[in-house]
């Protein structure tokens, strides 16, 4: 028994039995059908006898599906800034989240492609509670972050969390992704949670933060998608939000959302790749702060990178454009862009609606207004 069991995806050698024990399931079906097809069912059920790693079924189904996504779901995936990273090196992809599982699913498609390692990569048990989506997720090298706890568990689960991620990048040679923040980001407004750093520290073990961190080689990592498939179905929680009131989720909400993100039209999507963090961490070292000041400036450092980095596409200028009442960035799209957008909003939200319309274009907007500020501190 390790200590990581409840947590750690499969084992190679626990992949065959926990692949055929939902190969006939009905959503395996559909997700086969999906990526291949045209093919009976045999297709697949007589190739998932020779799979025996995750690597396996990654290469040999899961990289499929995705490619099958990107071209039903997009006009096409691309990326920049992986040509920096060395093809032996395990890195921390800490990353901006839109999307449930294509954030980490088209970033592990990339890395296969590219020849660099594949992560291991976190999600929220309370999106896995499904048997199926349960064994999927550890078929992909998913591990759990617990959610729901007491707060002694959940200081107990953070640190079993900070010690098995040091452990893939270090013991194991494993690239790992996790979300900047906990949850997905639903107003533009990409932030990293100093909850999120403070966990990963946990593992330093009274090495000091600077060098600690840098030991981790964090890729901060930009994804931004021209059309967010479910800008739609995260504006109720927006609008709670908005009036200070508690939103309670549907008890197939997450499900739904994980089906629209993945199916959803998304327009042109970018991966970028920011520059390794080390020598950042150097100035850190020097100065005598605190380490929340200190867990302030790493945040910072990466906020500025997936922030400097994150692809602005026509949908965000013309938001921006719209919200505002201006035509500020009216060089960034054409009239045709805008009149698709404005009809895209028309048939997602109640327009009429002047506050849920505001909040359905600060989504698309804030990267915008975020985007200006950061080349406004980095002048100043």
């Amino acid at each position: 028994m390790s200590k990581f069991d409840e947590i750690r995806p499969y084992d190679d050698h626990e992949v065959n039995n926990a692949l055929n024990s939902i190969a006939r399931h009905p959503m395996m079906k559909t997700l086969m059908q999906f990526t291949f097809p045209g093919k009976e069912e045999e297709f697949w059920l007589n190739q998932f006898k020779d799979i025996h790693s995750i690597s396996d079924f990654q290469h040999r189904f899961i990289a499929q599906t995705v490619r099958q996504i990107i071209r039903q779901s997009s006009e096409g995936l691309s990326t920049s800034g992986f040509d920096q990273l060395d093809k032996n090196t395990a890195y921390l992809f800490i990353s901006n989240h839109r999307d449930i599982v294509l954030d980490t699913s088209l970033l592990n498609l990339v890395l296969l492609d590219k020849g660099l390692i594949m992560t291991s990569s976190a999600i929220g048990d309370n999106l896995v509670q499904k048997t199926f989506l349960h064994v999927l997720a550890k078929l992909n090298r998913n591990f759990l972050v617990q959610r729901g706890l007491s707060v002694r568990e959940q200081l107990e689960s953070s640190k079993l969390m900070s010690e098995y991620i040091d452990y893939l990048l270090h013991s194991e040679n494993r690239s790992v992704w996790i979300a900047q923040r906990e949850g997905r980001t639903k107003d533009g407004n990409d932030a990293t949670q100093q909850g999120v750093l403070k966990m990963l520290a946990m593992a330093a073990e009274g090495e000091p933060l600077p060098e600690f961190f840098k030991k981790l080689k964090i890729v901060p990592l930009s994804i931004s998608y021209e059309y967010d498939p479910t800008d739609a179905l995260k504006m109720p929680q927006i609008m709670a939000k908005s009036k200070n009131e508690v939103y309670i989720k549907s008890s197939d909400e997450d499900f739904k959302t994980m089906l629209s993100g993945i199916l959803g039209q998304k327009k042109r999507i970018h991966l970028h790749a920011g520059k390794v963090l080390e020598s950042e961490f150097d100035q850190l070292a020097c100065a005598s702060e605190s380490k929340n000041k200190q867990l302030q400036a790493i945040a910072k450092l990466i906020d500025h990178s997936i922030i400097q980095h994150y692809r602005l596409w026509p949908t965000n200028y013309i938001a921006f454009d719209l919200l505002n009442n201006t035509d500020q960035y009216s060089g960034h799209y054409t009239e045709e862009e805008k009149q698709l957008f404005e009809r895209r909003l028309e048939m997602r939200i109640d327009s009429s609606d002047a506050e849920l319309k505001k909040s359905f274009l600060g989504m698309y907007a804030n990267p915008v207004v975020n985007s200006s500020k950061e080349r406004s501190i980095s002048l100043s």
